[in-house]
């Protein structure tokens, strides 16, 4: 396990180590200390997986089954902001598709990943349970319904600081 870690050198295991002390009796509890870990690290770093298993005695096989299952969870790093669009039926028929291009275009990110620099992920994700807000997109943890390119662009450049240069927010490019 310790050469494991040794990938990742700027992997703390102590903050793993208190939260795994929290959850030691309760292994039914897993999802929810994986969640604790993820709040904490960002992501699901590997030795930290390594150590849950080692610790609880699960197999390591099942941590990642559970990491890769929800899409809550993440085995790479996410952007200092991550941007989630919907791709539900309602969203997809209300604009998403022009969402994700709009994103895309003006953070330099692919979908479905993290920026090079690591400022961004964008994320499509199946629902958001909103419907009727859609297309619906959460931006840092904000939910952000009835979303339009032109409001995405001004989004974008408000994080960036900029001063927004599309139009009026009921357009829809």
């Amino acid at each position: 396990m310790a050469t494991e870690a040794a990938l990742e050198p700027d992997v703390d295991l102590a903050p793993a180590e208190a939260l795994i002390a929290k959850y030691q009796d309760s292994s039914e509890l897993t999802i929810a200390l994986l969640q604790d870990i993820q709040d904490h690290y960002g992501y699901l770093p590997r030795p930290v997986l390594d150590l849950v298993s080692e610790r609880l005695g699960l197999p390591r096989t099942q941590l990642f089954a559970l990491a890769t299952f929800y899409r809550a969870f993440s085995l790479k790093p996410l952007g200092q902001h991550v941007i989630q669009i919907c791709t539900g039926t309602a969203c997809h028929v209300r604009g998403a598709p022009k969402l994700i291009d709009a994103f895309t275009y003006r953070t330099g990110c692919k979908c479905n990943d993290t920026s090079e620099d690591g400022k961004w992920t964008i994320q499509t994700v199946n629902c958001l349970g909103s419907c009727a807000l859609g297309p619906l997109v959460v931006i840092d943890g904000e939910l952000k319904g009835k979303m339009t390119t032109t409001r995405a662009y001004k989004d974008i450049d408000k994080i960036l600081g900029k001063s927004a240069d599309a139009g009026d927010d009921s357009e829809d490019e």
